[in-house]
């Protein structure tokens, strides 16, 4: 097993949140200021710029799209986002933990 710094441990457990909270949305997406703050209620406050920063790595995983409408990030869940949402397939850098359940 791979050590992790802090800081990639906590990336992993929100790019996971961040998932979850699009697999369970029904159109399954959601905007980065909703998600932070979806984040902030379950503990994982961090400043838009860190929401915008995990929504372009997830994107470029092939898990979400994200579009830009002016003041906002649309951010949408793919069919291979919820293939990890559901533990059909595996990504390294997001936590499996946080997904299981």
């Amino acid at each position: 097993m791979k050590n992790r710094t802090l800081n990639e441990l906590q990336a992993s457990y929100r790019r996971a949140v961040i998932l979850r909270f699009l697999a369970e949305d029904f159109d399954h997406a959601i905007d980065t200021e909703l998600l932070r703050a979806a984040l902030r209620a379950v503990s994982y406050g961090v400043p838009r710029a860190q929401v915008n920063e995990d929504a372009g790595w997830l994107e470029r995983h092939g898990l979400v799209t994200c579009e830009d409408v002016g003041d906002a990030l649309i951010v949408k869940i793919t069919r291979r986002g919820l293939d990890v949402v559901s533990g059909d397939e595996i990504v390294d850098g997001v936590e499996r933990s946080c997904l299981e359940g």
